[in-house]
């Protein structure tokens, strides 16, 4: 099958780092200098970066591309240096890509005497998130002398990686004092106009869309909005989808280009998480207008996991 990627010329990069915070699903990584992509994987191929990039240095292509091979990968990234072989396995162990993770520690650890690097540090490190913690935890660790340290501290990193760095992940609680019990939900009204919703299902010729202002909300929006139906979605048509789980996305840029120039939406409302990766459907959003021939403005607007307004803007 055919896939889109992006691909970095390392002649042309000058590791200004430019491209980095917009790359939100964090599979750009300077690494020695050079803007890196450090886990195709994880690559949505929206080009968000490539904008940001004053040296014309990224692109994205197109080719034939095998399922993912996380063998093939770890493979590809020793030959890069022990820093971009803990970029890519913080990645994945930030994306809870778990079993991808062992597989690469695992052929690491069997073709040990042919990679330059120490790959008992490389796992510590991954394990404990820097070098500097997985030190501070070995010295204060019970465990007996170095050496005995050093081995628990790679075998946890192998058998026990949990958790992960990725903001969009993190589990939290969110504590709200109790409402009284005069507040009745029963009789609120639903303002959804249309069926389906999902950027996968919808079809931009549908009547409904025609000159209609058009809500483009993150999938987990309206869980943590109260007033989603009553606030932000009233007298709107809807689309929704998820910029970090979502597959083809491409499809999405197409289909918005169509409900732009076809539909002839008034105007995009987009509504997005405060968590970096859904900053991907606003990207789409921007992409589509680009494309379209005709302009409509766009607002964006920001929602806290605690269910507040962040930011609401004309873009």
């Amino acid at each position: 099958m055919k896939r889109k990627i992006i691909e970095i010329d390392e002649e042309k990069c000058t590791g200004c780092g430019e491209c980095i915070p917009n790359c939100h699903e964090g599979a750009l990584q300077m690494i020695d200098g050079k803007a890196r992509l450090i886990s195709d994987l994880m690559c949505d191929s929206l080009g968000a970066c490539i904008g940001h990039c004053p040296e014309g240095a990224i692109e994205i292509i197109e080719r034939e591309a095998q399922p993912y091979d996380e063998i093939a990968v770890i493979k590809e990234m020793v030959t890069k240096g022990k820093n971009t072989v803990i970029a890519h396995l913080t990645h994945l162990k930030d994306h809870k890509e778990f079993g991808y993770l062992k597989q690469g520690v695992r052929w690491m650890q069997e073709n040990k005497e042919n990679i330059s690097f120490d790959i008992d540090e490389v796992t510590a490190i991954v394990h404990n998130g820097s070098q500097q913690q997985a030190e501070q935890e070995s010295s204060n660790c019970g465990c007996g002398g170095h050496e005995e340290k050093h081995a628990h501290h790679s075998h946890n990193a192998v058998h026990n990686i949990m958790g992960g760095g990725c903001p969009g992940s993190a589990a939290r609680e969110i504590n709200k004092p109790e409402r009284g019990h005069d507040i009745s939900v029963e009789d609120v009204p639903s303002e959804l106009r249309q069926w389906p919703v999902q950027m996968h299902l919808i079809n931009p010729a549908a009547s409904y869309f025609q000159n209609s202002d058009l809500l483009l909300a993150a999938d987990c929006v309206a869980f943590s909005l109260g007033n989603f139906h009553s606030t932000f979605l009233k007298g709107k048509s809807l689309a929704i989808a998820c910029p970090k789980l979502d597959s083809n996305k491409d499809i999405y840029i197409n289909k918005l280009v169509g409900l732009i120039d076809d539909a002839k939406v008034n105007t995009i409302t987009v509504m997005k998480m405060e968590v970096p990766c859904c900053g991907g459907i606003l990207q789409m959003a921007q992409l589509a207008v680009q494309e379209a021939s005709r302009k409509v403005p766009i607002k964006t607007i920001t929602v806290s996991i605690s269910g507040e307004i962040l930011s609401e803007d004309w873009i």
